[in-house]
């Protein structure tokens, strides 16, 4: 399908055209770039809300800014799509996230414009803060950097951080604070009520005017223009601006709150603020989906990211299945803890600004004072459960994989070494898909698996999942215990099965057989039981065993398998290295045995973005890759197991 631009938007390949326009043909140029993004979303695909939100915000920034020399920082990325278009990307934007596209966050070896890739949140202001002394240390004295960062993702901790740290050095640097309230789901905590004060105050929002009027004929002054304009300034903070002392205290100059669907009058503050020096911040008040309606007037979470519309009617396109559907594993994982906590008074839940996108909001709206948004703070989430986990309570902290990485000495400092009861629920384990490297779930299962007292295991289906979480929550277990479950749908259309308690760390035979065993671990697992029935139809007898726990391991189910078989396979939807299949190869190695071992999983490299199914065909442990590796196995020579051999 061909995607056409608007007569401006046709003419710029990169910001050195936009440039090249009027002041008054930015409108347009807003318009087009914002019809062109709802033309490709609503039939690829993609995150939609966050990039309209900052349409005028991006072509200021570009017409103002002399990119890609001035540094511009995005946070998270997934508002970069019109800086992706107007950065010579406008025609391969139809590719965005999908495989062999271009990636859908900023990536530093896509373009030079993307001067720092990004995918998690919270991380531009250091980022820039680094560019910035680095341009210092290069005597490169014309260099701008600027950071964009939204509301929500000024909640967590390294923002703050990086604003403590760049105000002490007084880097010459801008950060841009896009507020509109959200993130994925709607912003909570004390901040963004601060944030609110000020965008509110009848007094404030008087003064500013005035002081924006000031500042806009800040050349009429002459050479006492910075003078006069800090006099002002300092006179209208004294007298009103009470609000603005977070910022202030942190050594930042305060300007704002602006309009920023206003392009022009955007554009002309920047112009002002790129020659004050120093540590600055630019508050803009934006709307997630500005410029569609049906994403301002509807559900703006859902609008976030909501697959295939139709542009005209605002209708999301969904395929209706004639048969019933498994569910997806995230509102398993709502739906299941409810359940649970309905039953035992201790559970809480915990998640850091993924309510939605976890599933913990069924219970946030069922038990409000039992469920917890604690806003982009991976760390304290973590530590807050710890708190709960001390006074007898059983938290149930749900956190991406990949963002569970976030807060890694949480997990050992203050949940393992007091060996506190905290159930680790991690979404998206494994490869996630479109959202590309930044997100995959690749690590949890190695980076948790040498951690003391840390209970680690993977559901197979739905089921399982169900009578982990059961299990993980029994009084007589006191411990860390994770639970690591897939991005996407389920096996089981009849999924609310009765819980049964699980002993931990003991798998189970799914299939017997003599000539080769595969060993999985969650539910990549599925995969292998469509690979050893396919095996079977061609009189290969394999075995599959389900391990259920990488730690602890179930060493007696090891004795059998390394017992019976000279040729063995591990799977798992994780990386290769430290993983399952490692714990199995250290087993072999403490307990003596000699056996063929060949391992699956994702490689030691960084896996690029597509749909599930096609990453787990190239990172080659999909049903077809375990009967290749079966069938190579198979025929190596008899002499190749009368040694230690390894093949990864």
């Amino acid at each position: 399908m061909e995607f056409k631009p608007g007569a401006l938007l046709d003419k710029i390949e990169f910001p050195a055209d936009l440039r090249k326009l009027s002041e008054d043909q930015l409108p347009k140029v807003c318009e087009e770039l914002r019809h062109y993004i709802i033309d490709v979303v609503s039939v690829k695909g993609g995150h939609f809300g966050a990039s309209l939100g900052v349409i005028e915000l991006t072509v200021a920034l570009h017409y103002v800014f002399n990119t890609p020399y001035d540094q511009l920082v995005w946070d998270v990325g997934h508002q970069a799509y019109g800086h992706k278009i107007l950065t010579g990307r406008r025609t391969v934007f139809p590719s965005n996230r999908l495989y062999k596209g271009i990636s859908g966050f900023p990536k530093r070896k896509e373009s030079e414009y993307d001067s720092f890739g990004v995918g998690h949140s919270s991380t531009s202001i250091s980022a820039a803060l680094g560019m910035s002394v680095a341009s210092k240390y290069k005597k490169e004295k014309d260099r701008k950097v600027i950071a964009v960062i939204g509301d929500g993702a000024m909640t967590a901790g390294i923002a703050f951080e990086g604003l403590n740290h760049a105000g002490f050095l007084k880097s010459d640097m801008l950060v841009v604070l896009n507020d509109n309230c959200m993130s994925i789901d709607p912003n909570v905590g004390a901040l963004k009520e601060y944030l609110t004060d000020i965008t509110t105050s009848h007094t404030y929002n008087k003064v500013k005017d005035d002081i924006w009027k000031l500042l806009g004929k800040i050349s009429k002054f002459g050479p006492n223009a910075q003078e006069i304009a800090s006099n002002v300034e300092n006179a209208i903070k004294t007298s009103f601006l009470n609000h603005s002392n977070l910022f202030e205290s942190l050594k930042f100059r305060y300007f704002g709150p602006v309009d920023g669907h206003d392009v022009v009058r955007v554009k002309k503050l920047l112009e002002d603020l790129k020659d004050i020096p120093g540590p600055k911040i630019l508050h803009c008040l934006t709307t997630k989906g500005k410029g569609y309606k049906f994403s301002e007037e509807g559900d703006q979470t859902v609008w976030h990211s909501p697959g295939l519309f139709d542009k005209d009617t605002g209708r999301l396109i969904k395929v209706v299945p004639t048969e019933p559907q498994p569910p997806k594993y995230q509102d398993v994982f709502g739906h299941t803890l409810l359940e649970l906590a309905e039953k035992n008074q201790k559970i809480m839940g915990i998640t850091p600004a993924m309510p939605s996108g976890c599933s913990l909001n069924i219970m946030m709206k069922a038990m409000p004072d039992r469920a917890f948004d604690v806003g982009i703070a991976e760390q304290h989430a973590v530590t807050f459960s710890a708190g709960l986990a001390t006074q007898g309570l059983i938290p149930f902290c749900n956190i991406y994989s990949t963002f569970m990485q976030r807060a890694y000495d949480q997990v050992i400092h203050d949940v393992a070494l007091q060996n506190l009861h905290v159930v680790f629920c991690l979404d998206r384990g494994g490869l996630a898909g479109a959202d590309g490297p930044t997100h995959h779930g690749a690590y949890d299962l190695a980076y948790f698996r040498c951690i003391p007292n840390m209970v680690v295991s993977a559901p197979m289906n739905e089921e399982e999942l169900r009578n982990l979480m059961y299990t993980a929550q029994l009084d007589e277990f006191k411990g860390p215990f994770s639970i690591r479950y897939p991005r996407g749908n389920g096996v089981m259309p009849e999924w609310k099965t009765p819980f049964r308690k699980l002993e931990i760390g003991k798998g189970r035979k799914l299939t017997s057989g003599h000539e080769l065993a595969i060993l999985t671990i969650g539910t990549i697992g599925n995969y292998a039981v469509k690979a050893v029935n396919e095996l079977a139809k061609i009189g290969l007898s394999v075995a599959h065993f389900d391990m259920r726990f990488v730690k602890p391991i179930d060493e007696q189910l090891l004795h059998e398998v390394f017992g019976q078989f000279k040729k063995i396979i591990t799977v798992e939807d994780g990386c290769i290295m430290g993983g399952m299949g490692s714990a199995v190869l250290e087993f072999m190695a403490d307990k003596g045995y000699s056996a063929q071992v060949r391992r699956l999983g994702i490689p030691d490299v960084v896996v690029e973005h597509g749909e599930q199914k096609e990453l787990y065909s190239e990172c080659e442990y999909d049903d077809k890759a375990i009967i290749r590796a079966v069938h190579q196995l198979l025929e190596s020579g008899e002499n190749s197991s009368k040694s230690f051999a390894l093949h990864i």
